[in-house]
């Protein structure tokens, strides 16, 4: 097979970890017989100090014309005055919406094998195989926005065509799965919420009649996420509730490092990030964890170039090598010594060239 794909590696520990990324999809290329073209074009901060555009033209067209986009992280103390015009977030939300990725797909799988990093209890995360499924174009974050010296609003707004294609989205994959959703809003409050709730009630009756719908309060679903996270299988919620619900469940895993993320639309073309921010404070040392980036990259030989074999494979390295011990600092255990970001794709480049 061949394809295209856009490197953005953004700002702060970005470039080390995309740089990862693209050595284990360039071993995937050599070890099956594919050929994968990289493409690096500009997103973020780096994007606004070079053109002042977090989201430069090159850089939509690059998107736009390839297969798969493979993003770092963007943002840092640097960009971070909340009065600016432009800020480096705003590269990534305008590529969402440009590129028409609606969903976004953050699994959320525990490891046995570092079980001990998580601040909750063994007996607790183990076993925990959650997916969630958040709505990424849509509600507080894209609403209407204003601000005065006394006063500020943010406009949350969804239609229910935003909420069908997303639900379908999480239907299909909880048909692939245990055949359970929990859909999360704030019925009890919000008005968009309550839309929610009726919308995604009558999608998954009349097209996914297999699939067990179960409500929950974005509160209780925090509280239970920490309480029982195995009782979850597919994680449904809009776009704010996404995002706060999904660093929480970071912790089941142990460390924002090891979570990978899918940004998705209608279209082949996908996003495919790790969950973890830029970490300026450890950008350019080597130490930053890649197996976010790296589970990513298996997302994106799954999802946008439907490549199973290969990103099972992946991910098999990614679970052997964390089984052998090897880790870097933010999950490494007290005592124990760490490996930096090239050790760790270097370990996972050798276990996929093996086991193929």
């Amino acid at each position: 097979m061949k394809a295209r794909i856009t490197v953005l590696a953004g700002d702060g520990i970005g470039p080390e970890v995309t740089a990862a990324g693209v050595r284990v999809l360039e071993s995937v290329a050599g070890a099956f017989g594919h050929e994968f073209e990289f493409v690096d074009a500009l997103i973020g901060g780096a994007a606004i100090d070079a053109s002042g555009s977090p989201l430069p033209p090159r850089t939509v067209d690059a998107c736009r014309s390839c297969d798969a986009v493979l993003l770092g992280a963007v943002g840092g103390p640097k960009w971070s005055d909340p009065s600016a015009r432009v800020r480096p977030e705003q590269g990534l939300l305008e590529l969402r919406r440009t590129l028409g990725l609606f969903a976004n797909l953050r699994p959320v799988r525990t490891l046995e094998s570092v079980l001990d990093v998580s601040p909750l209890k063994a007996e607790v995360i183990s076993g925990v195989d959650i997916m969630v499924v958040r709505e990424l174009t849509g509600g507080i974050y894209f609403g209407r926005k204003s601000r005065t010296a006394l006063e500020a609003e943010d406009v949350c707004s969804y239609s229910a065509h935003e909420i069908e294609r997303v639900t379908r989205t999480a239907g299909r994959l909880a048909m692939q799965r245990k055949r359970r959703i929990v859909s999360v809003d704030k019925a009890n409050v919000l008005e968009t919420s309550r839309l929610w709730r009726s919308v995604v009630e009558r999608v998954i009756s009349e097209e996914f009649p297999d699939v067990s719908l179960e409500h929950m309060l974005v509160d209780a679903a925090a509280m239970h996420l920490l309480l029982r996270p195995t009782s979850f299988d597919v994680l449904l919620t809009e776009n704010m509730f996404g995002d706060i619900l999904t660093d929480e469940a970071s912790m089941l895993a142990g460390s924002l490092g090891l979570l990978p993320s899918a940004s998705l639309g209608d279209g082949r073309v996908g996003l495919y990030e790790p969950i973890h921010g830029s970490a300026p404070d450890i950008a350019g040392r080597g130490i930053a964890n890649p197996c976010g980036t790296i589970l990513s990259s298996a997302m994106l030989l799954r999802h946008s170039l439907g490549l199973e074999r290969e990103a099972a494979t992946v991910e098999a390295a990614v679970e052997s090598s964390l089984s052998s011990g090897l880790r870097t600092a933010d999950i490494a255990r007290k005592g124990q010594a760490s490996i930096g970001t090239e050790a760790v794709a270097d370990a996972i480049i050798e276990r996929i060239l093996t086991v193929h």
